[in-house]
């Protein structure tokens, strides 16, 4: 906590940062140095403390406190006078309300807090609904991703990478043991991610090698489950696509939603003979964008088409997600050669130079 009381003007500043918080320092200072300002802790006019200052009690890379007050610079909050200092501009931006949206803000983390979600959990909860990647994740963290079938693997893959600033190892599962006994170096995947069915297999192979195993979870999207929901009582429903996990994670997923107006007739790879078959018997047939051509040129008129291509479960995106956070960092100093020491008069806690320097982003 830094309480910093002006000179002058005998203006308190109470300003706080957490190393550990999913949410970037950069970020964090940024918004409470707004809120002040809005909320007239900083009248117009008034100088800031300076860099060195700022960074000096907070205990954070003077690059960072740099960047901020760029930031408030480019957002109309403060103006630079040379040789004076920065100071809060005479007209700052007031955003719409901003006690409504600290009482909105203090209730949303009361109810979080009765659910049992700590304020981290619930920052990056929060970031990954909103499809904002948590940016305290390292851009160079790779993940280890395990799965039977290439068409599997690249599904997992961009799925993954289209939530997080990650770069994905990509393996298939039969030769996930001789792949991981050469490149399972310490350190150079931060966790391994594979579908519920893979789980034991893989956690099997990564046994001993210092590599969480989290489990993925692919869902039907809601508005699969949506269109299944309005059909007719009765309707007879399978599921097709070229690879046969991909069948029955979407099989799996559509089972759970327990739907009483279809009847579930399984599922089959887009190979024309068993494809053909499986048509004969159904009226509408579930599928990925890549199987829809194979399907309609076999199917009948009859046979309704629900393309599907699938989507994480949000609970493994949340789980992932946390796992990275509280990893963030996590290498150790000889790793980042660059990483600053802190200095003995910093008041935070001690912690590894690697998880400042990634932190201070």
């Amino acid at each position: 906590m830094y309480y910093w009381v002006d000179t002058v003007m005998k203006i308190p500043l109470s300003l706080h940062v957490d190393a550990h918080s999913p949410i970037p320092i950069r970020r964090q200072l940024t918004e409470q140095l707004k809120h002040v300002i809005e909320s007239g802790g900083l009248p117009e006019k008034q100088t800031l403390p300076s860099i060195r200052e700022l960074a000096g009690f907070l205990g954070i890379n003077p690059n960072t406190v740099a960047r901020v007050i760029e930031d408030l610079k480019r957002s109309g909050y403060v103006e630079a006078r040379r040789g004076s200092g920065v100071f809060v501009t005479s007209a700052p931006p007031v955003r719409p309300s901003p006690t409504l949206r600290e009482r909105f803000l203090h209730d949303v983390v009361m109810r979080a807090a009765a659910l049992g979600m700590s304020a981290d959990d619930l920052a990056v909860r929060v970031l990954s609904l909103g499809g904002v990647p948590p940016t305290a994740i390292d851009g160079a963290v790779e993940v280890l991703l395990v799965e039977c079938s290439p068409a599997e693997l690249d599904f997992f893959a961009a799925q993954l990478q289209a939530h997080f600033p990650i770069r994905v190892d990509k393996v298939l599962l039969g030769e996930a043991a001789m792949v991981t006994r050469r490149r399972a170096q310490a350190g150079r995947w931060r966790a391994a991610v594979t579908s519920f069915c893979h789980l034991p297999e893989v956690e099997h192979v990564l046994k001993g090698k210092g590599v969480p195993v989290i489990p993925l979870l692919a869902e039907a999207h809601l508005e699969t489950l949506h269109s299944l929901a309005r059909l007719p009582a009765g309707t007879r429903v399978a599921v097709a696509s070229d690879a046969m996990e991909t069948a029955h994670s979407l099989v799996h997923s559509i089972a759970n939603a327990a739907l009483p107006n279809i009847a579930l007739l399984g599922s089959c790879p887009t190979e024309r003979a068993a494809l053909s078959r499986l048509l004969r018997r159904v009226d509408v047939i579930v599928c990925s964008s890549a199987g829809t051509e194979r399907v309609r040129e076999l199917g009948s008129s009859g046979v309704q088409v629900i393309i599907d291509d699938r989507a994480l479960d949000q609970r493994a995106i949340q789980m992932l997600a946390v796992h990275l956070v509280q990893q963030n960092g996590g290498e150790t100093t000889a790793k980042r050669p660059n990483a600053q020491k802190r200095r003995s008069g910093q008041r935070r806690p001690r912690q590894s130079a690697s998880r400042a320097a990634g932190r201070n982003k």
